[in-house]
């Protein structure tokens, strides 16, 4: 049998394991584990790491009964590969193993009040102060920020630091150490994808700044080591998997770059997953933007490999809307709603491997309507991300009338995502002065006809979705396959396995698209300077029991 690599995708709302046949990668089996998101307070949003690696375990376990089940010998497992939600923020004790906190999400607002005073203090009240070294805006967005609050506001993560047992990571840096035998030997480490996420990365020099550690007083020494997305980092040392390599790391941005085959300068991808995330390969030299975009690091194939670096665009809120519309506002009642109503364009549906809460707002409820009736939703709900970076921004929804119903309002959402798609985009094309002629996309919301036509539209320029949709799994377990002593997934380009896509035609008139966007970026000004300092004011992130935080502990830096 061909030789085969596992993947392990962290995600915000779910955790899964995926086996692909390192020759063809064609996907053999899967399981997957929804995760429970916490929002204790305003604008906090946190997850258990408990409950984090232990979804993680489940997985490959129940994946590796559904291999026996298939007749496939798991001995052919040859390594694992790591992709996980970037900048999620996590602290933990490494002589019991425990984690000291909750992690604190990616969207999470807490540390608005504390970028705002680093604003306030850069040279020129400059957000992109730190922009040379880092790529990065000064925002709640990357772990610096968060790391910084929970060392302020933690009071077990402050003595776990003063006795030298504090270890800080990202998911991908939790993972790896919990399965490569954690207090026991677990190896800490992280590759140079994620750590150009948290604002303490030279992405130049590829290592950990002094500077910037300085700068958020940060101790180094809890800092993980920085390795190649593509390197043996240590053996799985219990379950099933015990003796396979891990041996590939990539934030899930990132592993979807890869497994979209974007190795060229030039190319690019659109993710639709939680948030949505549009990067383009600029190849071994960082390029900085002056349109709002981030200059970050894609991967680095090997120890010995140049990184590649890409240019993102970032938006906070995706798929999260779906929830949003599903859970708090009951405009999507069951998953039952979310179908299938034929629409025009050229390309056969497929089904969506998400669980129901991230899939889009119903296409049956938003075909139904046709149109937004002039609506126009902005879900600014954790400020805005590029172009703008304002996190004082909060959702609104404009042009609502005595006519309009929740079928117009689950349209303007699936809208609202091809509108913030397109802001990215023009964005891009505008720093790299070589517009794109398609769009490559994935994610979970892909499966949704109507937001691709949509999307295809809005862009006035072709969408084209591969019909396998695990990308970033895929691009996880390309890098773990292609690790110097694992050897048994070619990234030369001739070999590269071919993934057939599904393209979706732009049909309607550039002019209507132009007058709709433009309606739009009005609500997004609308949406501005509602909100200052902290939300929901102070508190802790520390994890009690898995279900929740304790009693506040202190105030934000």
């Amino acid at each position: 049998m061909d030789p085969l690599v596992a993947a392990i995708d962290q995600g915000t709302s779910s955790t899964r394991f995926l086996v692909f046949n390192a020759k063809t990668a064609a996907l053999l089996s899967q399981h997957q584990v929804e995760v429970q998101q916490r929002f204790p307070k305003e604008g906090w949003v946190e997850e258990d790491p408990v409950e984090i690696i232990q979804s993680v375990y489940e997985c490959m376990e129940r994946t590796c009964e559904k291999l026996r089940l298939l007749g496939v010998d798991i001995a052919h497992i040859k390594a694992v590969g790591v992709t996980n939600q970037r900048e999620t923020t996590l602290v933990w004790d490494k002589e019991t193993g425990e984690p000291l906190s909750n992690a604190i999400v990616w969207l999470d607002l807490r540390t608005q009040s504390t970028v705002e005073r680093l604003i306030q203090k850069a040279p020129g009240q400059d957000k992109n102060h730190l922009r040379h070294k880092t790529g990065l805006p000064i925002s709640t967005y990357f772990s610096a920020v968060k790391l910084r609050w929970l060392l302020d506001n933690v009071e077990e993560v402050q003595q776990a630091v003063q006795s030298q047992r504090a270890l800080f990571g990202t998911v991908d840096s939790w993972i790896i150490w919990c399965l490569t035998g954690g207090r026991r030997g677990g190896v800490h480490c992280t590759d140079v994808s994620n750590a150009s996420r948290t604002m303490l990365f030279n992405i130049h020099s590829l290592a950990w700044d002094p500077e910037l550690c300085r700068y958020f007083d940060v101790p180094m020494e809890i800092l993980p080591e920085v390795r190649s997305s593509s390197e043996v980092y240590g053996l799985v040392k219990s379950g099933s998997l015990a003796g396979v390599p891990v041996s590939g790391c990539l934030g899930d941005q990132s592993a979807a770059l890869v497994g979209q085959m974007c190795f060229d300068k030039g190319l690019a991808k659109n993710t639709y997953g939680t948030g949505c995330f549009l990067l383009r390969n600029t190849g071994a030299a960082p390029v900085m933007s002056d349109h709002g975009l981030l200059t970050t690091v894609a991967y680095q194939m090997g120890r010995a490999e140049p990184a590649c670096y890409a240019l993102e665009g970032s938006v906070a809120i995706a798929g999260a809307v779906v929830r949003w519309l599903r859970d708090n506002m009951g405009i999507i009642r069951t998953s039952a709603e979310i179908g299938g109503l034929p629409v025009r364009r050229h390309a056969r549906s497929r089904g969506s491997l998400v669980p129901a809460r991230l899939s889009v707002p119903s296409e049956t409820l938003a075909a139904a309507a046709g149109s937004s009736c002039g609506c126009y939703f902005v879900p600014a709900f954790s400020g805005l991300y590029a172009p703008y970076w304002e996190p004082s921004a909060r959702g609104i929804i404009c042009g609502l009338t005595q006519f309009t119903n929740r079928s117009h309002l689950a349209f303007a959402a699936l809208e609202a995502v091809c509108f913030q798609t397109k802001e990215i985009l023009d964005a891009m094309n505008q720093d790299s002065g070589v517009p794109l002629t398609q769009l490559q996309v994935d994610g979970g919301m892909t499966s949704n006809r109507l937001l691709m036509q949509l999307q295809a539209d809005i862009l006035g320029m072709p969408v084209v979705r591969p019909t396998m949709s695990e990308t970033t799994a895929l691009g996880a377990a390309m890098a773990a396959g292609a690790a110097e002593g694992v050897g048994v997934w070619s990234l030369s380009p001739g070999l590269l396995p071919h993934i057939t896509s599904e393209k979706y035609q732009p049909q309607i008139h550039g002019a209507e698209s132009e007058f709709r966007f433009a309606r739009w970026k009005e609500a997004v000004q609308r949406s501005m300077g509602w909100e200052s300092g902290e939300p929901g004011g102070g508190g802790s992130g520390k994890k009690t029991n898995g279900t929740g935080v304790a009693p506040p502990t202190g105030a934000d830096p």
